[in-house]
Formats: structure tokens, sequence, C-alpha cells
């Protein structure tokens, strides 16, 4: 069926559950869908823009309470709407990184956030995880020592992952805020898994920024996110214009250099907007998502040779699964080859495992309901049990 020409439509989590890794948070809620209908077009929210210009200052839609409750919300002091979390690491970067300043990121860092430091000449300098796949404090003062040492200038700025996009684990963020503090090196805190999904206190983490992504874990369409920060650095990030014309003198207000003027228009913020009132009461749900999330990995874990990758007890529904030992054996010989388990799972109406992958592989199984978590548990179970693998209890 096309809805358009030769574009078919979509309708993935219509007619399946999805546990892909990255598209479960940003399923759009019926306010956001009816948003984006109503302000699909271009410079929809441009209406009633009025001096000084900016998106940040417009009033009706109310966008400019929408980023004071962002701030708010996030328990920081001023926030921005960007394209995207790698919109605002290259911001924040923008701000603070010089050519040849190293930038502490980890091990388990996002490639955007290398590029956002390799964008402004910076030198990116890595915490090595733990046995557990973590980043420590300890691993932070040690690399900040080495850096030091090494390069003879403490790094610029230090990133680190609230969740970490490859186990879904959780890190000391805390005591790592500490550590950075204690040699003046400001923190970002990368919330693209964390901001819209469960709770986050910037203040209380201790960090300098706080990062999200719209389209990731904000039930927001793509590309969206934000970038908040303290009063220290709000000026210094969102610093404004002062260039001046050389032949006809023009200026440009106060438009924010790293933010290019304005950012979101139409459906992006819009959506954003419209999913916001459902982002906050969901987070407060963190509990149950967990639970459910659960569910599904002990179905895993009670197949024959297959362990989790992640830290456990789970404390994130991102999960890294190791099923070489169990779902790769069948592929082996089976005639569908690695495609039998994706195929597998067709078949019963779930979607978002990779084709083909039968060796380590995650899955996702935020917003799921009781029912369906329930489900998924037994359909591997079942797949595992058609295929000669034994289960435990």
């Amino acid at each position: 069926m096309k809805c358009a020409g030769d574009i078919e439509v979509r309708q993935v989590d219509e007619m399946a559950i999805n546990i892909d890794p990255i598209q479960v948070g940003g399923r759009l809620t019926a306010d956001a869908m009816k948003a984006v209908i109503a302000y699909g077009d271009g410079y929809s929210v441009c209406d009633n823009c009025r001096k000084p210009f900016r998106l940040d200052y417009i009033k009706k839609p109310p966008i400019a309470d929408f980023h004071a409750e962002l701030a708010s919300w996030l328990s920081m002091d001023a926030c921005r709407l960007v394209p995207g979390a790698r919109r605002g690491f290259q911001a924040v970067c923008q701000g603070l990184v010089s050519k040849g300043d190293p930038v502490i990121l980890t091990a388990l860092s996002h490639y955007t956030e290398f590029l956002g430091v390799e964008s402004t000449g910076g030198l990116p300098r890595e915490i090595q995880k733990n046995a557990e796949n973590r980043i420590t404090a300890d691993a932070a003062a040690e690399t900040i020592e080495r850096v030091i040492r090494e390069e003879g200038k403490t790094p610029s700025l230090l990133f680190v992952e609230g969740v970490d996009y490859q186990y879904g684990n959780h890190h000391e963020i805390k005591e790592i805020s500490r550590v950075a503090h204690s040699y003046d090196i400001p923190v970002l805190y990368n919330g693209a898994y964390t901001v819209g999904i469960l709770p986050v206190d910037g203040k209380a983490l201790g960090v300098d920024f706080v990062i999200g992504s719209g389209h990731k874990s904000m039930a927001a369409p793509a590309p969206s996110g934000l970038v908040a920060t303290t009063d220290e650095y709000a000026e210094t990030i969102f610093a404004t214009t002062a260039v001046k014309g050389d032949q006809t003198g023009r200026t440009f207000g106060i438009k924010e250099i790293a933010m290019m003027g304005c950012t979101l228009m139409g459906v992006t913020v819009m959506g954003m907007m419209a999913s916001f009132p459902h982002v906050k009461e969901r987070v407060l749900r963190w509990d149950e998502e967990l639970a459910k999330s659960r569910i599904v990995t002990d179905a895993l874990l009670s197949i024959e040779g297959t362990t989790i990758l992640s830290e456990m007890p789970r404390r994130h529904t991102l999960t890294r699964i190791d099923t070489r030992a169990s779902f790769d054996r069948v592929a082996a010989t089976h005639k569908k080859r690695g495609f039998f388990l994706s195929s597998a799972l067709s078949k019963m109406g779930i979607t978002g495992v990779i084709p083909g992958a039968t060796k380590i592989w995650k899955l996702n199984t935020y917003g799921m309901t009781m029912a369906q978590a329930e489900y998924t548990a037994d359909a591997f179970r079942e797949i595992a049990t058609e295929n000669g693998l034994s289960l435990s209890d």
C-alpha cells in the first residue's frame, strides 16, 4: 500500500510489537500525530513570530513556555531545542572546545560525540570501560591525569553517557562529575537514552549540560532534541551574534550562533511539544517499564546458551544479548541461516531484531504493555524449543 507515489505506508508499530533498540522511545503519541498534521508546513510556527524573531521567544503557539518548562523539568537553568542530540554535542563543543584541546569521552560514547569534538578541532581521549562494561569515577580520574600528563593541558570538557547505546548500562554520573569538577572540567551528560524515558535531574547529577533526543526518547518527530545548561555556561553556549556586514552595516539582533538563529520549526517542535505532557507522566512509571523488560530478559536467559552482556539485574529497557551458543548454533544448520530468528519473530508479529542477527544483538522493550511483554517472552521460548534448544527454570 502506498501513501503517495512510490512511497510505501509505514505500519511497523501498528502491525507488530517493535523491539528495535533506537525506535521505541520515539514513537509518536496520538496528540503528536495531530500536531504534525496541523503544523506540517515548513514555517508553520512562524505565524506569530515577532521581534526579536527567535524560536524560543514565540508565544503562540507557546514555544517560549515550552523552553522554560523543559529547563525546569531537567533542573537546569536554560534550554534550547536542537535538531537531535548530536547538534547539542556540537553546540557545547563550539562554545567550549578550541583546536588542540583534549576532550574526555568514554569507550561507550556514540560516534556523534566524537564528531562534535572533531568539528571544533578537539582531541578525543577515552575513559576505558571496566569488566562490567561500565564507566567509573576511578577510571575517569585516571584518564584525566593521563591526559594532563601527556597533553600538558587540562581537558576542556568531559562527556559521559547517562545510559550508553551499546549495553544500556548506567554509569557513575555523580561521582564522575565530582572528579571532573575537582579539575575544573565541565561535564556533559548524554541523555539520549534517558531524557524522556526515566527521571533526569541535572543538578542532582552535578552535570553542567544535559543533552536529550526528541526522536529517540521523547516521542517526537526527527530530527529533534534539546541542550540544557546552567546559568554559568548559558551565555557561552548560547552566545549571540556580534558580526556586522562590512558593506551594508547589517547586524542580526540576538540570533544565537550555535543555534544558527532558529532550530526546530513546524512538525518537529510541535510534535515534541504535543507529546511532552505524556512524556512527563511516563517517566514516573519507569519501574513498570523495568518490570516488563525483565520478563523478556528472564525468558531469554532461560534459553540454553543465551547470556546477557548488559549489567544485571537490568536497570534499563535496552539490552545487549549474546546468542552465539543458542540461536547462532541453530543458524549454522537452518535453511534460512541467520535469518531464521527475525523471520520466526516476524511471523509471530514481533519486529525490530536486525535480520540475520543471531550472534550479538540488542532489543528494547520500552513502551510495551504487560501482555506484549509476556507474549514476546513466550515467543522467544517457543522459537527456542521449536529449534531444539532446551529451557531452564
